[in-house]
């Protein structure tokens, strides 16, 4: 990370009285639906509605390309939408020209003149909003959501090759991570993941942060046995472990399973599904509206999460404060939000014995013990408010020093 000097304490004390220009880079934002670009969206709104002006540079979701007010969450802010190509290996990514990143960035960085730069990847907004910050001397924060299980499958790199070229990957994020004043990542998990893979030190583990107040608890007694899984439909999420595991739960249990969100391997588990004979039991929504995503964790008995390269999850968290308990894979950060036992249970990755048997444990739950794991699920959200999410970037984009959020409440509670 940079050594970039920070602000004399009268500055700062002047700087934080005043709303801040901020701009965002982003590689991924709205109306594209993935965990990154969630968090950048309720990012930038928090902050526009903490009084804060408010850019984004992000690829145009279209051909149409240019500089324009948008309003994101209830926000309204000012999107600088760069010229995209349409990656066909995926279903709908677009990403801005590699080549025209710098030039971009110069012209964007020099209308806008902001206080800070915080990019959300190293991929390319943020290699060429980087670059371009640090020549002007304006203070740059980074965010890490960057897996290579997420990005492997559209790359259309042979199996061969991958291990080289998640090698190089890892270089390019050490290069433009190394510009950044702090480098932040959603739990401690995701940190250390960062630091050993790049070499870099003192990443900051600051949690997405979710708006609990816009879902609510369901606290009705269930009518049915309905497992829920929420997110892109993508080979990295391991729906696939899902089906299996639903084949292997005894049919008095009656168990529903609803799969919503889109993505390239739709068709291929509609497939799978009839292949396993449990077609009938499987419900694919597609997209949904937020308000329908709300009832659709109403509905829900428990959230199943069998992905393998979660930084956070905010799906996991919605389900949380939704009051469900959640059975997730032992991978990655989800073991973060999902304390087996208390909220939920983690089962062994990419194991449909392991996950059916831990969802027969949630959906043969007595109603007192169902009820303990919703309750847990409410009490574990509480640590994720994004208001502490928001203040604690407000005081990085001034140069503060700033102690990470305790996300867990055990942890915090051993420190007491």
């Amino acid at each position: 990370m940079s050594d970039s000097s920070d602000p004399a304490p009268a500055e700062l004390g002047t700087a934080s009285k005043r709303p801040l220009r901020i701009l965002i880079g982003a590689d991924t934002f709205a109306p594209d639906v993935n965990g990154a670009a969630r968090f950048a969206e309720r990012l930038a709104a928090g902050l526009v509605e903490r009084g804060h002006e408010v850019h984004i540079v992000a690829p145009a979701a279209s051909r149409k390309h240019g500089t324009w007010n948008e309003v994101h969450e209830g926000q309204e802010m000012v999107a600088h939408r760069l010229y995209s190509w349409r990656w066909y290996p995926h279903d709908w990514l677009r990403f801005a020209l590699p080549w025209r990143i710098k030039r971009n960035s110069a012209r964007i960085l020099d209308e806008v003149q902001p206080d800070v730069v915080h990019f959300q990847s190293h991929i390319v907004v943020g290699r060429g909003l980087s670059i371009e910050a640090e020549k002007r001397g304006i203070r740059i924060i980074g965010t890490n959501h960057f897996m290579p299980e997420n990005m492997l499958e559209f790359t259309l790199i042979p199996k061969a090759w991958q291990e080289w070229a998640v090698g190089l990957a890892w270089k390019a994020a050490k290069r433009t991570f190394g510009r950044a004043e702090s480098v932040t990542t959603p739990t401690r998990r995701a940190a250390e993941f960062l630091e050993r893979y790049t070499g870099l030190r003192g990443v900051h583990a600051i949690s997405c942060g979710i708006d609990a107040h816009k879902y609510s608890p369901n606290w009705e007694p269930r009518t049915e046995n309905r497992i829920l899984f929420v997110g892109r439909v993508t080979g990295e999420k391991q729906i696939d472990v899902l089906l299996r595991a639903a084949l292997l739960l005894p049919a008095e249990l009656d168990a529903k399973i609803e799969i919503v969100g889109g993505g390239d391997q739709l068709k291929a588990l509609q497939h799978l599904a009839d292949e396993l004979g449990i077609a009938d039991r499987v419900t694919f929504t597609g997209r949904v509206t937020d308000e329908e995503l709300r009832d659709a964790y109403h509905r829900a008995t428990v959230l199943a999460m069998p992905s393998i390269a979660e930084l956070q999850s905010i799906v996991t968290m919605e389900a949380m404060a939704s009051a469900l308990p959640v059975v997730a894979a032992n991978a990655m950060a989800l073991p973060h939000l999902v304390h087996d036992g208390e909220n939920g249970y983690l089962f062994e990755p990419s194991n449909p014995e392991d996950l059916a048997a831990k969802l027969r444990t949630v959906l043969e739950a007595d109603p007192a013990e169902l009820r303990r794991l919703k309750e847990g699920s409410m009490r574990l959200i509480e640590a994720h408010d994004i208001q502490r999410t928001l203040a604690t970037f407000e005081s990085l984009y001034r140069g503060e020093a700033v102690a990470d959020p305790a996300t867990d409440p055990a942890s915090a509670a051993r420190e007491d």
